[in-house]
């Protein structure tokens, strides 16, 4: 395969490396990893290949990713910017919380950009319209930082795509290295609209779709919200792993009880069959039931502010359903158990989490975690299990 494209990812993690890499690596386009993390980005620079293990249900496939390169950030800003600038695609899997720190090179690669065609931007985060949000801080730098005139030929230089990833990456080996295992089930699917008129990526396996909004709502109030109401459950109980706590039936019927209050909301506002939905409930809960993923309960239940936020697996289905005056009762034990995950090594929102709860009063607290409007329906059930956590702990 000839690797005549460029790909620049921020996130030299197990998704950046078993995930997006693969797919870039696999339709030819040289990856250009960068990080912060020193550790990471040596083991990239002196490691000419490593092994990508995908696990399913029949079994183990493994292969090399190879033809790479890695620079830190931290003190190449300048080649990390040339990079970006003369590349096809830029993307990046660092959690959401971390994009205002990647806008920086983004904006003025932008602004130096030469090519004859746009740069294709796509954040690969856990979190709903994440592109728009990086693209929000990429165009605020070059707005108060660079020259504003730049925005006004933005989309010659850059298209921002929102997408949505599903694909499960358990707990590695302590001596894997830079070697991922990960499952073998994957969804990538990315908004065509944004590249009208323009070329669009060609990347082997992603779904391009005209309406985002379903798959992304499908994903984290499925996957995502049964992963961690599986944790924090699991986590309250004493389960050490994932798979732990979904062998015990009264979890496990916990989770299919959330998730069929997810799958009414989804089936109801977007044009998926109930039939459809269902299929993907149970395919979700074979997939975190499997053994080979086995995940610890404090690694998937970790940050438990953002999973506690506005628009995230919990809290946002939830709203949607009282908006809709249905019921969301399997919905709000998760946010409960969520509420408890205090204080958990490893873990600094955890921390934060108990900070809060105790500094603050249930309904200051319940604004403050949730960024529920008090006057919104689900606000006033919240509240009297914020104080019932409150004064367990």
């Amino acid at each position: 395969m000839s690797y005549d494209k460029k790909a620049v990812h921020f996130g030299g993690g197990n998704i950046g490396r078993g995930f997006v890499a693969e797919f870039l690596h696999n339709s030819g386009y040289e990856v250009v990893f960068v990080d912060v993390m020193d550790s990471i980005i040596e083991q990239l620079q002196n490691t000419k290949h490593y092994t990508v293990t995908e696990i399913g249900e029949d079994g183990e496939r493994t292969f090399n990713i190879d033809h790479y390169r890695a620079i830190n950030s931290k003190y190449e800003m300048p080649k990390v910017v040339e990079e970006i600038a003369s590349a096809d695609v830029v993307t990046c899997a660092v959690g959401p919380n971390i994009l205002k720190f990647i806008a920086e090179p983004v904006a003025k690669a932008i602004e130096a950009r030469t090519a004859e065609y746009p740069l294709a931007v796509i954040a690969c985060e856990n979190a709903i319209n994440a592109t728009n949000t990086w693209r929000g801080f990429i165009e605020s730098y070059i707005k108060e930082k660079l020259n504003p005139d730049t925005l006004k030929d933005m989309d010659r230089k850059a298209r921002f795509a929102n997408s949505a990833i599903d694909r499960i990456v358990p707990h590695q080996d302590p001596d894997a290295g830079l070697n991922v295992k990960i499952e073998k089930f994957y969804e990538w699917c990315v908004e065509h609209r944004p590249f009208e008129g323009a070329r669009q990526p060609e990347i082997k396996g992603v779904h391009f779709v005209g309406d985002l909004q379903p798959y992304i709502e499908r994903k984290l109030f499925t996957v995502n919200t049964s992963h961690a109401t599986a944790s924090y459950y699991g986590y309250q109980r004493g389960k050490p792993t994932i798979h732990d706590a979904m062998v015990d039936k009264e979890i496990h019927d916990i989770v299919r009880n959330v998730l069929k209050e997810t799958a009414h909301l989804i089936v109801n506002k977007h044009d998926i069959s109930a039939e459809e939905q269902d299929e993907y409930v149970e395919s979700i809960l074979s997939r975190i039931s499997n053994p080979a993923l086995e995940d610890k309960v404090e690694r998937v239940g970790r940050a438990p502010l953002r999973k506690l936020s506005r628009n995230e697996r919990f809290i946002g289905p939830a709203a949607h359903l009282v908006d809709m005056d249905e019921k969301c009762d399997a919905l709000l034990g998760a946010v409960e158990m969520a509420l408890r995950f205090q204080n958990v090594e490893g873990d600094d929102e955890s921390f934060e989490l108990a900070k809060i709860l105790k500094e603050h009063s249930a309904e200051d607290a319940t604004s403050k975690l949730t960024g529920l409007d008090k006057s919104h329906g689900l606000f006033a059930q919240i509240v009297p299990i914020v104080e019932k956590v409150q004064k367990s702990s």
